[in-house]
């Protein structure tokens, strides 16, 4: 992920996003850059890591101004950081994952 390569810990799986200090540069960047209108940061080699969901949040979001890109990051953050806990869990959310966890339950 390109949030958080970090591995999670135990205070991250109970919730708490403590992001990585690198991001709150490059999120302040892309807050200036999301504001100005710019489409797409394929080229800036300091950020295209963050291309794809920069693109995503261009798709998705009309009139992104000073006033609401900070939210809207934050917000994008947090969705992003739920996907990250969820490819973390021991039980996957699909059907395999949901079988082994209902056979763990059932051994208690």
């Amino acid at each position: 992920h390109h949030i958080k390569k970090e591995n999670i810990g135990l205070i991250e799986v109970m919730g708490l996003a403590v992001l990585p200090a690198r991001l709150k540069e490059e999120l302040n960047t892309l807050s200036e850059l999301l504001a100005a209108g710019v489409k797409d940061i394929d080229e800036n080699k300091e950020l295209n890591h963050h291309s794809y969901w920069y693109k995503h949040i261009v798709e998705n979001y009309d009139n992104i101004n000073k006033e609401n890109v900070d939210k809207i990051l934050r917000d994008e953050v947090g969705k992003k950081f739920s996907i990250v806990l969820e490819h973390a869990g021991v039980f996957k959310r699909d059907e395999e994952g949901i079988k082994a966890f209902n056979k763990f339950i059932n051994s208690l």
